[in-house]
């Protein structure tokens, strides 16, 4: 069985936000609502400045405290280790967003909890629209998955560790990094 992931290069991110309109014409989500967005964090390494791009969604966590705090069970664990949603399960409660510990989902127009959802396992529409290359998806048990090779070859980190939520997107840190 596939274990799918997400894997972004942090090196090759422009910030361009491709991946958030991807998402938003693929879902027909409209200018307002997304699935995804771009985050930038600036930072500092002695006088220089450095300005990065995170693509940030849903991290379809290995130990995923929405699917733990949904009292109904529309928060559920789907194939391949996706976190789901079923919409007729969904109350609209908010429990599951307020578990979140990545702001990534929202209350949709129709009142359910929505999330990215790695556009069901197939390649998501912001990888297939990333105009610089830098995601990835595939299958991280899979060892001739890109995924799998470019987290055994390069340096990653996940977003918040210390929530323990095993996230299934992954960063690759820049190769200077690497090299300091």
């Amino acid at each position: 069985m596939a274990r799918y992931a997400m894997v972004i290069d942090l090196e090759l991110c422009l910030g361009c936000a491709a991946c958030v309109t991807a998402c938003q014409v693929k879902n027909e989500l409209g200018p307002r609502r997304s699935r995804a967005r771009v985050a930038e964090v600036a930072s500092r390494k002695g006088a220089r400045l450095h300005l990065n791009f995170y693509s940030e969604r849903c991290n379809h966590c290995a130990d995923a405290p929405c699917v733990r705090n949904c009292p109904t069970g529309a928060s559920h664990y789907a194939e391949a280790g996706l976190v789901s949603i079923n919409r007729s399960r969904c109350t609209g409660c908010q429990a599951c967003i307020a578990a979140c510990p990545y702001s990534a989902r929202y209350i949709s127009a129709e009142g359910y909890a929505d999330k990215c959802d790695f556009c069901g396992g197939r390649e998501p529409a912001c990888v297939a629209n990333c105009p610089s290359s830098a995601m990835y998806f595939g299958d991280l048990d899979s060892p001739a998955s890109e995924v799998a090779r470019l987290l055994k070859t390069r340096k990653s980190r996940v977003p918040r560790p210390e929530s323990g939520t095993r996230p299934h997107v992954f960063y690759l840190t820049s190769r200077k990094q690497e090299r300091a």
